[in-house]
């Protein structure tokens, strides 16, 4: 039996450029200060992803995130911790194969939030499609060490077969960069998720903005 029909999006969301935070790789900076200088880069998602401290702590932090984006007009998405999502009012939450199922986010969130999850196959990016997801994050790409414990990599092949084979959708995850972002747009995706080439960033204003560029440069072609 198939799950829930797509329900009717609260807005439309500029995928082209998907911040991921991830603390470990913030070289001491605060996610806020992290968010604030990739926003004025041109990032037109920011999705919080926090595997360490305490819930209250992640509560705090992400009701700062949150105001950030809400003043810059950009969607904020919370991963995994659909409480700390629903704590703070975030737009959305995004998910992978090893947590809650996509079916049961989308009833917990209401039709109203965004609902992202993690493909690294055809058959999940459908499975995920019919359980009610916006969009789906291709994961990964490439290999990275921001995530020793993914699946193998589904290269630009892999992308354009996902992106070619659901409605929604699809943003590529995994090893993004200003080198790679005009191929992973050329292969189909709705934009690129990057994590290390901003958040590790010197400067990451500056490093958001040239992807930026060169995504919007792939989205002219």
């Amino acid at each position: 039996m198939s799950g829930p029909a797509a329900p009717a999006r609260r807005r439309a969301v500029d995928y082209r450029l998907y911040l991921v935070t991830d603390s470990g790789l913030s070289r001491g900076r605060s996610a806020g200060l992290i968010v604030a200088a990739a926003l004025r880069g041109g990032v037109t998602v920011v999705q919080y992803r926090e595997k360490a401290g305490s819930t209250r702590d992640m509560v705090a932090e992400a009701r700062e995130i949150r105001l950030r984006c809400a003043d810059a007009g950009v969607p904020f998405i919370v991963n995994d911790r659909l409480d700390i999502a629903l704590a703070v009012d975030a737009d959305g939450v995004h998910v992978g194969q090893e947590d809650l199922p996509a079916a049961t986010a989308r009833q917990l969130i209401g039709p109203g939030r965004i609902l992202g999850v993690s493909a690294g196959s055809i058959g999940e990016a459908q499975r995920a499609e019919a359980d009610g997801a916006d969009y789906l994050g291709a994961s990964p790409v490439f290999d990275t060490p921001t995530k020793p414990d993914a699946p193998p990599a589904v290269g630009l092949e892999g992308l354009r077969r996902m992106a070619a084979a659901v409605r929604i959708p699809v943003v590529g995850i995994g090893g993004m960069n200003a080198g790679n972002a005009a191929a992973i747009i050329s292969a189909g995706a709705a934009g690129v998720a990057v994590v290390s080439a901003i958040v590790s960033a010197e400067d990451v204003e500056a490093a958001a903005r040239a992807i930026r560029r060169v995504v919007d440069r792939g989205k002219r072609t």
